[in-house]
Protein backbone atom coordinates (compact mmCIF):
# COMPACT_ATOMS: atom_id res chain seq x y z
CA UNK A 1 0.00 0.00 0.00
CA UNK A 2 1.13 3.55 -0.77
CA UNK A 3 0.01 6.29 1.60
CA UNK A 4 0.40 9.99 0.90
CA UNK A 5 0.16 12.72 3.51
CA UNK A 6 -1.08 15.90 1.79
CA UNK A 7 -1.92 19.25 3.36
CA UNK A 8 -3.11 22.34 1.47
CA UNK A 9 -2.31 20.57 -1.83
CA UNK A 10 1.32 20.05 -0.79
CA UNK A 11 2.71 16.52 -0.58
CA UNK A 12 4.30 16.24 2.86
CA UNK A 13 5.16 12.56 2.86
CA UNK A 14 4.99 9.29 0.93
CA UNK A 15 4.85 6.00 2.81
CA UNK A 16 5.54 2.67 1.14
CA UNK A 17 4.10 0.01 3.43
CA UNK A 18 6.06 -3.21 3.82
CA UNK A 19 3.40 -5.23 2.01
CA UNK A 20 3.54 -3.13 -1.18
CA UNK A 21 4.33 -5.16 -4.26
CA UNK A 22 4.21 -4.49 -7.99
CA UNK A 23 6.08 -5.83 -11.00
CA UNK A 24 8.48 -3.48 -12.76
CA UNK A 25 9.47 -0.06 -11.51
CA UNK A 26 7.37 2.74 -10.10
CA UNK A 27 8.55 6.20 -9.10
CA UNK A 28 6.44 7.84 -6.40
CA UNK A 29 8.00 11.30 -6.47
CA UNK A 30 7.54 14.10 -8.98
CA UNK A 31 10.57 14.83 -11.18
CA UNK A 32 11.22 18.13 -9.38
CA UNK A 33 11.74 16.56 -5.93
CA UNK A 34 15.36 16.72 -4.80
CA UNK A 35 15.03 13.21 -3.37
CA UNK A 36 13.64 10.58 -5.74
CA UNK A 37 11.85 7.49 -4.41
CA UNK A 38 11.01 4.40 -6.44
CA UNK A 39 10.17 0.72 -5.97
CA UNK A 40 11.52 -2.04 -8.19
CA UNK A 41 10.54 -5.67 -8.49
CA UNK A 42 12.50 -7.54 -11.13
CA UNK A 43 12.48 -11.23 -12.04
CA UNK A 44 15.46 -13.54 -11.67
CA UNK A 45 18.13 -12.91 -14.34
CA UNK A 46 16.82 -9.40 -15.07
CA UNK A 47 19.82 -7.18 -15.82
CA UNK A 48 20.27 -3.48 -15.16
CA UNK A 49 23.13 -2.52 -17.47
CA UNK A 50 26.21 -1.03 -15.81
CA UNK A 51 26.04 2.74 -15.73
CA UNK A 52 27.27 5.83 -13.91
CA UNK A 53 25.63 9.13 -13.24
CA UNK A 54 26.77 12.37 -14.85
CA UNK A 55 27.84 15.38 -12.83
CA UNK A 56 24.78 17.63 -12.84
CA UNK A 57 24.52 20.86 -10.88
CA UNK A 58 21.34 20.82 -8.81
CA UNK A 59 19.88 23.36 -6.42
CA UNK A 60 18.46 21.89 -3.22
CA UNK A 61 16.20 24.25 -1.27
CA UNK A 62 14.70 21.82 1.28
CA UNK A 63 16.17 18.72 2.84
CA UNK A 64 14.08 15.69 1.96
CA UNK A 65 14.82 12.46 3.76
CA UNK A 66 13.98 8.79 3.37
CA UNK A 67 13.69 6.50 6.37
CA UNK A 68 13.66 2.71 6.21
CA UNK A 69 12.30 1.11 9.37
CA UNK A 70 14.59 -1.91 9.75
CA UNK A 71 12.99 -3.09 13.00
CA UNK A 72 10.51 -1.95 15.61
CA UNK A 73 7.54 0.41 15.48
CA UNK A 74 7.72 4.20 15.18
CA UNK A 75 5.02 6.86 15.42
CA UNK A 76 5.59 9.76 13.04
CA UNK A 77 3.83 13.07 13.68
CA UNK A 78 3.23 15.43 10.76
CA UNK A 79 3.17 19.22 11.05
CA UNK A 80 2.33 22.09 8.68
CA UNK A 81 5.37 24.09 9.65
CA UNK A 82 4.85 23.90 13.46
CA UNK A 83 1.09 23.16 13.59
CA UNK A 84 0.27 19.49 14.29
CA UNK A 85 -1.77 17.71 11.59
CA UNK A 86 -1.86 13.94 12.19
CA UNK A 87 0.21 10.87 13.01
CA UNK A 88 0.74 7.37 11.66
CA UNK A 89 2.62 4.30 12.81
CA UNK A 90 5.46 2.82 10.78
CA UNK A 91 6.50 -0.81 11.21
CA UNK A 92 9.54 -2.87 10.27
CA UNK A 93 9.87 -2.90 6.47
CA UNK A 94 8.04 0.40 5.90
CA UNK A 95 9.74 3.24 4.01
CA UNK A 96 8.83 6.92 4.32
CA UNK A 97 9.88 9.96 2.30
CA UNK A 98 9.59 13.20 4.28
CA UNK A 99 9.32 15.92 1.66
CA UNK A 100 7.89 19.08 3.24
CA UNK A 101 6.45 20.34 6.50
CA UNK A 102 7.57 19.37 9.97
CA UNK A 103 7.82 15.94 11.51
CA UNK A 104 8.63 14.27 14.80
CA UNK A 105 9.00 10.69 15.96
CA UNK A 106 8.41 8.53 18.99
CA UNK A 107 9.74 4.98 19.23
CA UNK A 108 6.84 2.70 20.22
CA UNK A 109 9.32 -0.17 20.40
CA UNK A 110 13.10 -0.31 20.23
CA UNK A 111 13.67 0.53 16.58
CA UNK A 112 16.40 0.50 13.97
CA UNK A 113 16.08 3.14 11.27
CA UNK A 114 18.19 3.77 8.19
CA UNK A 115 18.11 7.40 7.04
CA UNK A 116 19.08 8.79 3.64
CA UNK A 117 19.08 12.53 2.93
CA UNK A 118 20.97 15.15 0.96
CA UNK A 119 24.28 16.46 2.16
CA UNK A 120 26.41 18.06 3.12
CA UNK A 121 24.90 18.30 6.60
CA UNK A 122 24.62 21.90 7.82
CA UNK A 123 24.32 21.11 11.54
CA UNK A 124 21.78 23.20 13.42
CA UNK A 125 21.37 25.50 10.36
CA UNK A 126 19.56 22.59 8.69
CA UNK A 127 16.51 22.56 10.99
CA UNK A 128 14.21 24.46 13.30
CA UNK A 129 13.16 22.61 16.47
CA UNK A 130 9.77 23.16 18.14
CA UNK A 131 7.52 21.65 20.82
CA UNK A 132 5.89 18.29 19.97
CA UNK A 133 2.17 17.71 20.03
CA UNK A 134 0.72 16.79 23.42
CA UNK A 135 -0.06 13.05 23.68
CA UNK A 136 -3.75 13.73 24.37
CA UNK A 137 -4.04 15.56 21.02
CA UNK A 138 -2.60 12.74 18.87
CA UNK A 139 -4.70 11.65 15.88
CA UNK A 140 -3.26 8.40 14.56
CA UNK A 141 -4.48 7.50 11.07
Amino acid sequence: MIQQIVHNNQLLSIIIRRNYEKDGIEFFTPDDFSQQLAYMKRPKDYVIPPHMHNAVVREVKFTQEVLYIKSGRVRVDFYDETTYLESTVLEAGDVILLAFGGHGFEMIEESEIIEVKQGPFGGEMDKVRFQPVAKEKLEIK
